[in-house]
């Protein structure tokens, strides 16, 4: 496996109505990938979700609260501090991403991407610009009777901004035109499937969407000359069909494209998944503990030595060390965040 840089930083987002202490900035050490909490703040209330500008300098936040806002922080210190009030989007966002000079907040309960503009200090603009609102429903009585946006990106290429909807059972290519972010095509999945998260492959040909309402992974060709995202088929991430609750919530995937990791909630565990050289063919290939309950979120460092897991109900982010022959991880520690939701990388 290819190793990049050691991140220096790491920040941590958890939920302050369940005790989790809001942002969190830990020290990441060099060799063994373990984290040491710095400072934490909660200034906003249940940031789930978190990005990074190019640069490091500016954290974005999403408050995952039935009204809804993003959050601007500045880094440079031990603890994160606010730069600017929360700005108003949809209704429970759950993801964000920075694009074409916006930040992106896909919107679990209203069903919308929103698009907040970026002043040239990298701070937020006092309104959202533009807001897409998707439409439709899927077979899941409970889960899916109308749109649930779960997660916005932008693709490898920087052209395209793309939208995974749980509630529609599709994955929406967008783009920013003259009235603001529209929508360029929307790709149906399987019914009942609940696509949840979206990774690229780093080669920018590929991408897999990981199913919460079935514990699968969706391949998929992307050509992002045209935004054309085109399904393959599905693969199973457990190795047997569990008898209890299985929840997918993340998929990651290696910096060199050769190993792809799910986590699942209620087995608790992390899948190894293998990839092909085309990335056509994933294969299961392991299955470990998460460390914890409930992993909400992974995170591989951009070194790709190191794996890391948000356990939620647990309480604690764990890191593993990654065979970089087998991709398997083994745990190598971990660090008390009550309510933990997502780890990014600075």
């Amino acid at each position: 496996m290819v190793v990049g840089r050691q991140a220096e930083r790491a920040y941590i987002g958890s939920f302050t109505g369940a005790g989790g202490p809001g942002v969190v900035t830990a020290a990441v050490a060099p060799d063994t990938g373990a984290l040491t909490v710095l400072g934490a703040t909660d200034a906003v209330a249940d940031p789930s979700y978190l990005a990074l500008s190019p640069s490091g300098d500016t954290l974005y936040a999403v408050s995952e609260t039935p009204d809804g806002a993003l959050a601007a922080f500045r880094t440079g210190k031990e603890t994160a501090e606010l730069a600017g009030p929360p700005v108003p989007v949809g209704s429970a966002p759950t993801h964000l991403a920075l694009y074409d000079g916006h930040v992106l907040a896909a919107n679990y309960r209203s069903g919308s991407v929103t698009a907040v503009p970026l002043g040239a200090d990298g701070t937020l603009a006092a309104t959202a610009s533009s807001e897409l609102r998707h439409t439709g429903s899927g077979p899941h009585p409970q889960r899916q009777q109308g749109p649930h946006a779960h997660q916005v990106l932008a693709d490898p290429s920087g052209r395209w901004a793309v939208s995974v909807d749980l509630g529609t059972d599709s994955v929406r290519v967008c783009a920013f035109g003259d009235d603001g972010l529209t929508l360029h095509r929307e790709v149906a999945l399987r019914p009942g499937s609940g696509p949840r998260h979206l990774v690229f492959h780093p080669r920018g040909d590929r991408a897999y969407v990981l199913n919460e309402l079935s514990p699968t992974l969706t391949v998929c060709t992307w050509d992002a000359a045209d935004g054309t995202l085109g399904p393959l088929g599905e693969l199973p991430v457990l190795a047997e069909t569990p008898e209890g609750d299985a929840y997918p919530s993340e998929v990651v995937v290696a910096p060199d494209g050769r190993f792809l990791w799910t986590a699942t909630r209620g087995t608790d565990v992390i899948s190894v998944i293998a990839l092909d050289e085309e990335g056509d063919a994933p294969r299961l290939t392991a299955t470990v503990p998460c460390g914890g309950h409930w992993p909400r979120d992974l995170a591989v460092d951009p070194s790709g030595r190191h794996l890391y897991a948000a356990n939620e109900r647990s309480g604690d982010v764990t890191w593993f060390t990654i065979d970089q022959e087998t991709g398997i991880p083994s745990r190598a520690g971990s660090v008390e965040v009550p309510a933990a939701s997502c780890v990014v990388f600075g």
